[in-house]
């Protein structure tokens, strides 16, 4: 009896697994192979010379500069990106009404929701290009405001400066996913107990009080789970900086990992190298995600 049940679910799962063999888990055990040849991808012929390319790697001083600009992205824009979408969804769900602590947002709630959703809903490309008109020098809306208001000495070649090139690309990003991580606080807010909500009012809680002993460490769990969605997206980064800066920006100072991927691989035609440099930023995220998801662990809140 016991061997018919497992036989019918196995049944089931034979397909699924199979698909999922073939298109995930091959086409990394075929990266990793690739990356241990000097394959230049217009050929059949490819040689296998071990960790070559790996050894390259660890000596490439461009990867690593790509690296860096990677871990500035992982850092500050998920950082700056969850505090804010935080704050906003906490005065616009649980901040309470008339100064009082409980749930409910601010006054005019429903039409900032949709004003704050709004950026996430542009493609991330047309968001580049919107911004690339923006940041424009001679007649990007930028600049133009700052002359209007008598700050000509705030214009920048925001493009073209390598001091203030990356920090450009990172503002848009953080305009760009606020909405999206705005929308997941603020339904995680929603689900909390109204009841907590009400004994932090009776006991006299004010509203910072109350953020930090019990929503914050209530959605600890959906902050993990957010950064490391994000941290995964910064750790690639490619298609805003290709639409904004597809030349690695003045001086190499805004390339990040993928683009050098994709560089080596389609203008160097080195695919044993770009597959070496593609496995190492796959390590680089499992070891993000490892790392994220232990830090931090406590007890789980019961409510």
């Amino acid at each position: 009896m016991r061997y018919g049940k497992y036989r019918f679910i196995a049944s089931f799962l034979a397909i699924p697994l199979l698909l999922y063999v073939v298109f995930v888990v091959s086409p990394y055990l075929q990266a990793i192979y690739i990356s241990m040849t000097d394959w230049r991808g217009f050929s059949a012929d490819r040689n296998f010379i071990g960790l070559a390319n790996y050894v390259e790697l660890m000596g490439d001083g461009r990867f690593w500069q790509a690296m860096w600009h990677n871990l500035l992205l992982l850092i500050v824009v998920p950082v700056v990106t969850l505090a804010i979408a935080l704050f906003l969804a906490t005065m616009t769900t649980v901040a309470g009404r008339r100064g009082a602590v409980g749930r409910g947002g601010v006054r005019g709630s429903r039409f900032y929701q949709v004003v704050f959703v709004f950026p996430h809903v542009v493609p991330l490309v047309i968001a580049g290009v919107l911004f690339s008109f923006f940041y424009n020098p001679e007649a990007g809306l930028l600049n133009g405001l700052l002359r209007l208001l008598g700050f000509d000495w705030l214009t920048r070649v925001w493009l073209g400066d390598p001091a203030v090139a990356l920090p450009s690309v990172m503002a848009v990003l953080i305009w760009s996913f606020v909405g999206f991580f705005y929308v997941v606080f603020g339904a995680a807010m929603k689900s909390l107990p109204t009841d907590v909500f009400e004994a932090a009012v009776l006991d006299g809680a004010g509203r910072v009080r109350t953020f930090f002993s019990i929503t914050l460490p209530m959605l600890t769990d959906s902050i993990k789970t957010s950064y490391i969605y994000l941290g995964i997206l910064m750790l690639d980064g490619f298609a805003l900086l290709q639409v904004m800066l597809p030349d690695g920006g003045p001086d190499g100072s805004t390339e990040v990992v993928a683009q050098y991927l994709y560089r080596a691989a389609f203008t160097d035609g080195r695919f044993g190298y770009a597959s070496a440099i593609g496995v190492a930023l796959c390590v680089v995220t499992l070891v993000l995600a490892v790392v994220v998801l232990r830090m931090g662990n406590r007890e789980r809140v019961e409510y």
